[in-house]
């Protein structure tokens, strides 16, 4: 089998225009801590990289998309407590006990400050040429310092897989600047002196787009916008304010990927469904994670959008983390039938945890592999995905 980057690519774009190729594409995101428990149980050099080792087919990478371009704060550094803060203009806490960053203070908060925050040209080639620290990349689970380039990752993989870049949405830019809850907050208090700030994080997020792209050179064969609106039951905030006030920024992001050759890939967690319309609308190709947890299933989905939408993720990691094969089994080959015809990546409903043994996700992989390839002969847990109306 030909497993090259130019294999791959055509792979996963095949699979994102619902066409079918020689076989269903798999990517992937991984917690720090399964990249840990890996190396302990898979008895792999401390370089190891899962995307290798599992020869997956999609990887996806993100650029310095801080509002003002300089390197991580280190304010604190022990065993127990990193403080840092950030481009973001945001103070971050991280301990080990805790699963992912506190957020603690914020630069801007007020409609006052939002006003006065002046960008850095999003086009600036210091973020995609050089080696410095930003929050996204450095502050998640783990504290990542020293990471190379974004260009020198993208090339880093460019080779040996289909490579995305990657953009944040407004609303997951305006959390970041001024809070959570303070977003909220602003978006009762004044919505329109708030969609006026929105359009401003969509004229700084365009250029993201087209800087990247440049940087980049026909590297990039699509580009995930990340955008988390909702939670397991719902929107955020009104589905109408975000028609209103997100949904033509993320059409220009949308444009501007397309205007490059590149497909679109939506990342929101939580179940935003009432949004599914509106987003093909805007231009997206595909969306993810499909959380499980939050009642997405892909199989129905396919049947309701039919070739309108592709998908990416939705394998259930509750089910994963059982590591009882035959549950694991059940729901990845339930799950293929959404790959017939194309239209569908699997990967697990956000990112692989670890309390999923290496080994089983070794087993999905395999899975996969073995009855993946079309035309898909999924024996017992066939179904139909025909167009239900």
């Amino acid at each position: 089998m030909n497993n090259s980057a130019e294999a791959k690519t055509r792979r996963v774009i095949a699979a994102l225009e619902h066409r079918q190729p020689d076989r269903v594409p798999i990517g992937e995101f991984f917690w720090t801590n399964f990249i840990r428990r890996a190396k302990r149980e898979l008895d792999v050099p401390d370089t190891f990289d899962p995307y290798r080792y599992w020869d997956l087919d999609l990887v996806v990478m993100v650029p310095n998309m801080d509002p003002r371009i300089r390197a991580i704060e280190l304010i604190e550094n022990t065993l127990e407590r990193k403080l840092v803060k950030t481009g973001f203009g945001a103070t971050i806490e991280l301990r080990g006990q805790y699963p992912m960053p506190q957020y603690l203070e914020f630069d801007t908060q007020s409609f006052e400050q939002m006003d006065a925050l002046v960008f850095d040209d999003p086009r600036d080639p210091r973020r995609f040429n050089e080696a410095i620290d930003d929050q996204i990349n450095s502050v998640a689970d783990a504290l990542n310092l020293g990471l190379p380039s974004y260009i020198d990752r993208v090339r880093s993989y460019a080779d040996e897989f289909c490579v995305f870049g990657s953009v944040c949405e407004p609303h997951e830019m305006l959390w970041r600047i001024i809070g959570t809850e303070n977003a909220l907050y602003k978006l009762a208090e004044d919505p329109d002196r708030m969609a006026a700030f929105i359009e401003r994080l969509g004229d700084f997020l365009v250029g993201i787009v087209e800087g990247q792209i440049a940087a980049a050179n026909g590297l990039l064969k699509g580009l995930y916008i990340w955008g988390d609106v909702a939670y397991d039951r719902g929107m955020f905030f009104s589905p109408d304010y975000w028609r209103r006030a997100y949904k033509p920024q993320v059409k220009r992001i949308c444009d501007a990927a397309h205007a490059a050759g590149l497909k679109t890939v939506y990342h929101g967690c939580g179940n935003a469904l009432v949004l599914f319309d509106d987003l093909i609308e805007a231009g997206v190709d595909a969306y993810n994670p499909l959380e499980a947890k939050a009642g997405l299933d892909v199989v129905p989905l396919k049947r309701r959008f039919a070739d309108r939408l592709a998908y990416v993720g939705n394998i259930d990691v509750r089910v994963l983390a059982t590591n009882d094969r035959d549950a694991v089994r059940r729901e990845v080959l339930t799950k293929l039938n959404a790959a017939k015809g194309g239209g569908y990546l699997p990967q697990s409903d956000h990112s692989m945890p670890d309390n999923v043994a290496p080994a089983t996700y070794d087993y999905l992989v395999r899975l996969i592999r073995e009855y993946g390839n079309y035309p898909l002969d999924l024996g017992e847990f066939e179904q139909d995905v025909s167009p239900t109306g």
